[in-house]
């Protein structure tokens, strides 16, 4: 699954907005230099909106802003070792919110994904951000939600402040994607046994 670029009403309502504004402003010269100073204000606003959410879901971004020690989210806990199931994937009961979980390890999925059951168990504040959120799965593109998961523990690692998507359509399937994996020293799979080794291992207990 990843996430798309979306389009908002709003952002065609406010589009149509700045273009007849600087129209106008380009017959009184005396306003040309305050609102093109606006305009461009304005621009630089909707880009670090844009880029904060952005980073919420795409790990590469996600990499980038820890670097500069501009995001929170941290994955703690003991090295865990994952089994591959008959099935050829890679499930592990996972703690979110009070309750469990039964979830596919995704490398090939960008984001953390929850059914709307599962986030409505853990009660989960699910809504819709600034930009919406397309993703890009094998049946099409589909719209989704995001929240966020005060604390995930799979095995024993912990996750906290998860950004997640929600929506329906992924039916009852829960998926650790790789703004989760991205966040760990390293993993790797040998043998047959996923190993998640976080950055600063610490007792879950």
């Amino acid at each position: 699954m990843i996430p798309l670029p979306g389009t908002h009403p709003h952002f065609y309502a406010i589009a149509f907005a700045c273009v007849v504004v600087l129209l106008v402003a380009r017959r009184i010269p005396g306003l040309r230099a305050l609102i093109s100073l606006a305009s461009w204000a304005a621009i630089l606003m909707l880009m670090v909106v844009v880029v904060g959410q952005r980073q919420t879901f795409d790990p590469y971004v996600a990499r980038a802003l820890q670097a500069l020690h501009l995001e929170d989210q941290r994955v703690e806990g003991g090295e865990t070792r994952i089994r591959m199931s008959p099935d050829g994937h890679f499930w592990i009961r996972a703690h979110i919110g009070g309750i469990e979980q039964r979830m596919l390890v995704d490398s090939g999925a960008t984001v953390t994904a929850l059914s709307a059951r599962t986030a409505a168990a853990a009660d989960l504040a699910v809504g819709d951000g600034i930009v919406p959120v397309l993703l890009t799965t094998a049946n099409g593109t589909i719209r989704a939600q995001s929240a966020t998961v005060g604390e995930m523990r799979l095995g024993n690692i912990v996750a906290r402040d998860l950004p997640v998507v929600v929506s329906p359509a992924f039916g009852d399937v829960n998926v650790v994607g790789m703004n989760f994996l991205s966040r760990l020293k390293s993993w790797r799979v040998e043998d047959n046994v996923l190993i998640l080794v976080p950055h600063h291992p610490q007792d879950t207990a």
